[in-house]
Protein backbone atom coordinates (compact mmCIF):
# COMPACT_ATOMS: atom_id res chain seq x y z
CA UNK A 1 0.00 0.00 0.00
CA UNK A 2 1.80 3.37 -0.97
CA UNK A 3 1.68 6.15 1.12
CA UNK A 4 0.86 9.29 1.24
CA UNK A 5 4.62 10.77 -0.14
CA UNK A 6 4.77 7.82 -2.26
CA UNK A 7 1.61 9.22 -4.21
CA UNK A 8 2.57 13.24 -3.86
CA UNK A 9 6.41 11.99 -6.06
CA UNK A 10 4.41 9.65 -8.41
CA UNK A 11 2.39 12.48 -9.20
CA UNK A 12 5.09 15.18 -9.42
CA UNK A 13 6.90 12.92 -11.82
CA UNK A 14 3.99 12.34 -13.94
CA UNK A 15 3.44 16.33 -13.63
CA UNK A 16 6.93 17.16 -14.94
CA UNK A 17 7.19 14.29 -17.79
CA UNK A 18 3.64 15.62 -19.41
CA UNK A 19 5.32 19.03 -18.63
CA UNK A 20 8.40 18.21 -20.83
CA UNK A 21 6.54 15.74 -23.06
CA UNK A 22 4.58 18.87 -24.41
CA UNK A 23 7.85 21.31 -24.21
CA UNK A 24 9.21 18.47 -26.61
CA UNK A 25 6.26 18.19 -29.18
CA UNK A 26 6.84 22.15 -29.57
CA UNK A 27 10.39 22.42 -29.99
CA UNK A 28 10.17 19.81 -32.65
CA UNK A 29 7.78 21.70 -34.37
CA UNK A 30 10.09 24.40 -34.37
CA UNK A 31 12.72 22.90 -35.40
CA UNK A 32 10.72 20.93 -38.41
CA UNK A 33 8.44 24.56 -39.43
CA UNK A 34 11.17 27.03 -38.68
CA UNK A 35 8.55 29.19 -37.09
CA UNK A 36 7.58 29.44 -33.28
CA UNK A 37 4.91 27.34 -32.47
CA UNK A 38 2.48 30.35 -30.38
CA UNK A 39 3.38 33.51 -32.24
CA UNK A 40 0.57 34.59 -29.94
CA UNK A 41 2.54 34.37 -27.14
CA UNK A 42 6.23 35.46 -28.85
CA UNK A 43 4.82 38.66 -29.88
CA UNK A 44 3.44 39.18 -26.72
CA UNK A 45 -0.61 39.23 -28.38
CA UNK A 46 0.19 41.72 -30.83
CA UNK A 47 -0.58 40.25 -33.93
CA UNK A 48 -1.31 42.50 -36.22
CA UNK A 49 2.25 42.84 -38.48
CA UNK A 50 1.57 39.15 -38.93
CA UNK A 51 -1.88 39.00 -40.22
CA UNK A 52 -0.43 42.21 -42.46
CA UNK A 53 2.22 39.63 -43.82
CA UNK A 54 0.39 36.57 -43.86
CA UNK A 55 -2.61 38.57 -45.79
CA UNK A 56 0.05 39.49 -48.44
CA UNK A 57 1.24 36.29 -48.87
CA UNK A 58 -2.09 35.03 -49.46
CA UNK A 59 -2.58 37.24 -51.82
CA UNK A 60 0.72 37.19 -53.61
CA UNK A 61 0.30 33.41 -53.78
CA UNK A 62 -3.00 33.47 -55.84
CA UNK A 63 -1.69 35.90 -58.66
CA UNK A 64 1.42 32.95 -58.75
CA UNK A 65 -1.29 30.57 -59.55
CA UNK A 66 -2.75 33.04 -61.74
CA UNK A 67 1.00 34.05 -63.78
CA UNK A 68 1.24 30.28 -64.12
CA UNK A 69 -2.24 29.88 -65.83
CA UNK A 70 -1.43 32.94 -67.95
CA UNK A 71 2.00 31.42 -68.79
CA UNK A 72 0.51 27.87 -69.77
CA UNK A 73 -2.60 29.51 -71.75
CA UNK A 74 -0.56 31.93 -73.52
CA UNK A 75 2.29 29.66 -74.64
CA UNK A 76 -0.60 27.24 -75.85
CA UNK A 77 -2.32 29.64 -77.63
CA UNK A 78 0.95 30.87 -79.16
CA UNK A 79 1.78 27.25 -80.44
CA UNK A 80 -1.16 26.64 -81.79
CA UNK A 81 -1.23 30.01 -83.63
CA UNK A 82 2.70 29.15 -84.77
CA UNK A 83 1.16 26.32 -86.57
CA UNK A 84 -1.44 28.03 -88.49
CA UNK A 85 0.68 30.35 -89.74
CA UNK A 86 3.06 28.22 -91.00
CA UNK A 87 0.41 25.82 -92.60
CA UNK A 88 -1.86 28.37 -93.91
CA UNK A 89 1.62 30.44 -95.77
CA UNK A 90 2.60 26.83 -97.10
CA UNK A 91 -0.33 26.08 -99.04
CA UNK A 92 -1.17 29.74 -99.96
CA UNK A 93 2.32 29.41 -101.89
CA UNK A 94 0.94 26.52 -104.27
CA UNK A 95 -2.56 27.77 -104.67
CA UNK A 96 -1.48 31.01 -106.11
CA UNK A 97 -0.04 28.78 -108.65
CA UNK A 98 -3.15 27.69 -109.99
CA UNK A 99 -3.12 30.12 -112.55
CA UNK A 100 0.23 28.81 -114.28
CA UNK A 101 -1.07 25.25 -114.30
CA UNK A 102 -4.75 24.82 -114.99
CA UNK A 103 -5.19 20.92 -115.33
CA UNK A 104 -8.20 19.07 -113.81
CA UNK A 105 -5.99 16.90 -111.84
CA UNK A 106 -3.40 19.24 -110.97
CA UNK A 107 -6.10 21.52 -109.46
CA UNK A 108 -7.71 18.48 -107.54
CA UNK A 109 -4.20 18.16 -105.92
CA UNK A 110 -4.70 21.63 -105.08
CA UNK A 111 -8.05 21.49 -103.29
CA UNK A 112 -6.92 18.49 -101.05
CA UNK A 113 -4.07 20.41 -99.84
CA UNK A 114 -5.99 22.93 -99.00
CA UNK A 115 -8.68 20.31 -97.33
CA UNK A 116 -5.69 18.68 -95.45
CA UNK A 117 -4.32 22.64 -94.38
CA UNK A 118 -8.50 23.61 -93.13
CA UNK A 119 -8.43 19.88 -90.82
CA UNK A 120 -4.97 20.96 -89.24
CA UNK A 121 -6.42 24.37 -88.40
CA UNK A 122 -9.64 23.17 -87.30
CA UNK A 123 -8.26 20.77 -85.08
CA UNK A 124 -5.74 23.31 -83.51
CA UNK A 125 -8.83 26.04 -82.52
CA UNK A 126 -10.04 22.68 -81.01
CA UNK A 127 -6.95 22.11 -78.97
CA UNK A 128 -7.61 21.19 -75.20
CA UNK A 129 -4.83 21.79 -72.67
CA UNK A 130 -5.44 19.81 -69.53
CA UNK A 131 -8.64 19.30 -70.50
CA UNK A 132 -9.31 22.95 -70.98
CA UNK A 133 -10.33 24.35 -74.65
CA UNK A 134 -8.08 27.13 -75.56
CA UNK A 135 -10.35 29.15 -78.11
CA UNK A 136 -13.96 28.23 -76.57
CA UNK A 137 -14.21 31.38 -74.33
CA UNK A 138 -15.50 30.47 -70.78
CA UNK A 139 -17.32 26.90 -72.47
CA UNK A 140 -13.78 25.82 -71.95
CA UNK A 141 -15.62 22.21 -71.39
CA UNK A 142 -16.46 22.06 -75.49
CA UNK A 143 -14.95 22.13 -78.50
CA UNK A 144 -14.59 25.65 -80.41
CA UNK A 145 -15.69 24.48 -83.59
CA UNK A 146 -17.41 21.76 -85.81
CA UNK A 147 -15.32 19.13 -87.34
CA UNK A 148 -14.45 19.84 -91.36
CA UNK A 149 -17.19 17.89 -92.66
CA UNK A 150 -19.92 19.31 -90.81
CA UNK A 151 -18.20 22.87 -91.93
CA UNK A 152 -17.54 21.59 -95.60
CA UNK A 153 -21.33 20.28 -95.54
CA UNK A 154 -22.91 23.85 -94.32
CA UNK A 155 -21.02 25.86 -96.89
CA UNK A 156 -22.02 23.43 -100.10
CA UNK A 157 -25.22 24.78 -99.00
CA UNK A 158 -24.95 28.11 -98.96
CA UNK A 159 -22.85 28.14 -102.71
CA UNK A 160 -25.24 26.13 -104.26
CA UNK A 161 -26.52 27.74 -107.12
CA UNK A 162 -23.64 29.94 -107.12
CA UNK A 163 -22.16 30.19 -110.89
CA UNK A 164 -19.63 33.18 -110.75
CA UNK A 165 -16.79 34.50 -108.74
CA UNK A 166 -18.79 37.50 -107.08
CA UNK A 167 -21.68 34.49 -106.09
CA UNK A 168 -18.98 32.30 -104.62
CA UNK A 169 -17.40 35.35 -102.78
CA UNK A 170 -20.66 36.55 -101.22
CA UNK A 171 -22.09 33.55 -99.86
CA UNK A 172 -18.61 33.18 -98.21
CA UNK A 173 -18.54 36.59 -96.81
CA UNK A 174 -21.78 35.63 -95.65
CA UNK A 175 -21.55 32.95 -94.21
CA UNK A 176 -18.12 33.85 -92.15
CA UNK A 177 -19.49 37.30 -91.47
CA UNK A 178 -20.94 38.67 -88.51
CA UNK A 179 -23.77 36.63 -87.63
CA UNK A 180 -23.64 34.14 -90.01
CA UNK A 181 -23.31 30.79 -89.93
CA UNK A 182 -19.87 30.02 -88.87
CA UNK A 183 -20.80 31.85 -86.30
CA UNK A 184 -24.26 30.51 -84.95
CA UNK A 185 -23.70 26.73 -86.42
CA UNK A 186 -19.99 26.35 -86.65
CA UNK A 187 -18.37 28.41 -83.52
CA UNK A 188 -19.89 26.22 -80.99
CA UNK A 189 -17.84 28.03 -77.92
CA UNK A 190 -19.51 30.84 -75.86
CA UNK A 191 -19.56 34.09 -76.96
CA UNK A 192 -18.72 35.16 -73.49
CA UNK A 193 -14.68 35.56 -73.23
CA UNK A 194 -13.07 34.17 -70.01
CA UNK A 195 -12.46 36.76 -67.20
CA UNK A 196 -8.92 39.02 -67.70
CA UNK A 197 -6.15 37.16 -64.74
CA UNK A 198 -5.11 39.28 -61.75
CA UNK A 199 -1.51 38.50 -62.11
CA UNK A 200 -0.55 42.20 -59.30
CA UNK A 201 -2.38 44.58 -57.65
CA UNK A 202 -1.95 46.79 -60.73
CA UNK A 203 -1.63 44.00 -63.52
CA UNK A 204 -4.05 41.74 -65.21
CA UNK A 205 -3.85 39.48 -68.33
CA UNK A 206 -6.80 39.30 -70.83
CA UNK A 207 -5.91 36.24 -72.55
CA UNK A 208 -9.22 36.13 -74.49
CA UNK A 209 -9.08 34.49 -78.21
CA UNK A 210 -11.81 32.79 -79.52
CA UNK A 211 -12.01 31.10 -82.77
CA UNK A 212 -14.84 33.33 -84.11
CA UNK A 213 -11.71 36.11 -84.33
CA UNK A 214 -11.50 37.85 -87.24
CA UNK A 215 -8.04 36.78 -88.01
CA UNK A 216 -9.48 32.84 -87.93
CA UNK A 217 -12.07 33.78 -90.04
CA UNK A 218 -10.01 35.04 -92.78
CA UNK A 219 -7.82 32.26 -92.63
CA UNK A 220 -10.43 29.78 -93.00
CA UNK A 221 -12.37 31.33 -95.66
CA UNK A 222 -9.92 30.60 -98.00
CA UNK A 223 -9.04 27.44 -97.35
CA UNK A 224 -12.82 26.65 -97.66
CA UNK A 225 -12.89 28.54 -101.02
CA UNK A 226 -9.96 25.85 -101.81
CA UNK A 227 -11.28 23.23 -100.70
CA UNK A 228 -14.51 22.87 -102.44
CA UNK A 229 -13.66 24.72 -106.24
CA UNK A 230 -13.42 21.30 -107.31
CA UNK A 231 -16.08 20.00 -105.43
CA UNK A 232 -18.46 17.72 -108.02
CA UNK A 233 -21.49 18.84 -106.39
CA UNK A 234 -21.35 22.04 -107.34
CA UNK A 235 -20.19 21.70 -110.42
CA UNK A 236 -18.15 24.88 -110.95
CA UNK A 237 -16.57 25.30 -114.14
CA UNK A 238 -12.71 25.03 -114.52
CA UNK A 239 -12.00 28.54 -115.25
CA UNK A 240 -14.06 29.51 -112.05
CA UNK A 241 -11.77 26.61 -110.54
CA UNK A 242 -8.58 28.09 -111.17
CA UNK A 243 -9.92 31.74 -110.37
CA UNK A 244 -11.05 30.21 -106.67
CA UNK A 245 -8.04 28.57 -106.16
CA UNK A 246 -5.80 31.49 -106.75
CA UNK A 247 -8.27 34.27 -105.26
CA UNK A 248 -7.95 31.95 -102.14
CA UNK A 249 -4.24 32.12 -102.08
CA UNK A 250 -3.86 35.51 -102.72
CA UNK A 251 -6.70 36.30 -99.70
CA UNK A 252 -4.71 33.36 -97.63
CA UNK A 253 -1.33 35.34 -98.00
CA UNK A 254 -2.76 38.80 -97.15
CA UNK A 255 -4.16 37.34 -93.91
CA UNK A 256 -0.70 36.80 -92.73
CA UNK A 257 -0.24 39.81 -91.60
CA UNK A 258 -3.25 40.06 -89.61
CA UNK A 259 -1.72 36.32 -88.08
CA UNK A 260 1.34 37.78 -87.38
CA UNK A 261 0.00 41.03 -85.47
CA UNK A 262 -2.16 38.42 -83.18
CA UNK A 263 1.22 36.84 -82.54
CA UNK A 264 3.02 39.76 -81.68
CA UNK A 265 0.04 41.03 -79.22
CA UNK A 266 0.16 37.76 -77.18
CA UNK A 267 4.13 37.63 -77.27
CA UNK A 268 3.72 41.46 -75.46
CA UNK A 269 1.34 39.40 -73.30
CA UNK A 270 3.51 36.66 -72.48
CA UNK A 271 6.45 39.39 -71.75
CA UNK A 272 4.30 41.02 -69.21
CA UNK A 273 3.01 38.30 -67.68
CA UNK A 274 6.90 36.66 -66.91
CA UNK A 275 7.70 40.30 -65.87
CA UNK A 276 5.18 40.69 -63.42
CA UNK A 277 6.25 36.99 -61.98
CA UNK A 278 9.45 37.86 -61.58
CA UNK A 279 8.11 41.11 -59.22
CA UNK A 280 5.41 39.18 -57.15
CA UNK A 281 8.71 36.41 -56.96
CA UNK A 282 11.03 39.11 -55.54
CA UNK A 283 8.07 40.59 -53.44
CA UNK A 284 7.02 37.21 -52.15
CA UNK A 285 10.48 35.87 -50.85
CA UNK A 286 11.10 39.64 -49.10
CA UNK A 287 7.68 39.40 -47.38
CA UNK A 288 8.74 35.24 -46.03
CA UNK A 289 12.02 36.63 -44.66
CA UNK A 290 9.99 39.66 -42.77
CA UNK A 291 7.96 36.97 -41.75
CA UNK A 292 11.09 35.13 -40.69
CA UNK A 293 12.45 38.06 -38.30
CA UNK A 294 9.12 38.28 -37.02
CA UNK A 295 8.21 34.55 -35.42
CA UNK A 296 11.35 32.89 -37.27
CA UNK A 297 12.78 30.36 -34.53
CA UNK A 298 16.42 30.05 -34.18
CA UNK A 299 17.30 26.49 -35.14
CA UNK A 300 20.22 26.49 -33.38
CA UNK A 301 19.19 27.75 -29.71
CA UNK A 302 15.69 25.53 -30.54
CA UNK A 303 17.85 22.47 -31.58
CA UNK A 304 19.83 22.76 -28.22
CA UNK A 305 16.47 23.37 -25.94
CA UNK A 306 15.20 20.19 -27.78
CA UNK A 307 18.26 18.12 -26.84
CA UNK A 308 18.11 19.76 -23.36
CA UNK A 309 14.69 18.92 -22.81
CA UNK A 310 15.05 15.45 -24.75
CA UNK A 311 17.96 14.39 -21.96
CA UNK A 312 15.92 15.96 -19.10
CA UNK A 313 12.83 13.61 -20.20
CA UNK A 314 15.29 10.19 -20.20
CA UNK A 315 16.41 11.41 -16.62
CA UNK A 316 13.16 11.71 -15.28
CA UNK A 317 11.44 8.07 -16.55
CA UNK A 318 14.35 6.30 -15.22
CA UNK A 319 13.85 7.92 -11.60
CA UNK A 320 10.41 6.76 -12.29
CA UNK A 321 10.91 3.36 -12.72
CA UNK A 322 13.45 3.15 -10.03
CA UNK A 323 11.34 4.61 -8.10
CA UNK A 324 8.37 2.35 -8.94
CA UNK A 325 11.24 -0.71 -8.65
CA UNK A 326 9.50 -2.65 -5.66
CA UNK A 327 10.78 -5.47 -3.71
CA UNK A 328 9.64 -8.02 -0.78
CA UNK A 329 12.62 -7.47 1.47
CA UNK A 330 11.73 -3.41 0.79
CA UNK A 331 8.28 -4.06 1.63
CA UNK A 332 9.62 -6.09 5.10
Amino acid sequence: MEVIGDMARALVLRTNQVRLREEMDKLAVEVSTGFVKDPGQHLNGDLTGLQAIDRSLSRLEAYRINTTEATFLTSSMQTTLDEIQTRSEMVSQTLISAELTPNGPLLKTMSEDAENALGQILNGLNRSVAGRFLFSGTATDRRAVQGIEDLLTDVRASLAGATSMTDVETALDTFFGAGGTYETVTYEGSNTGISPLRLSETETANVDIRATDPVFREVLKPLVMATLATDSSLGFSQDLQVEMLAASGRNLLGAQQDIVELRAGLGALEARVEETNTRNAAERTATSMARLDLVGADQYETASRYESIRAQLESLYAMTVRSQRLSLAEFL
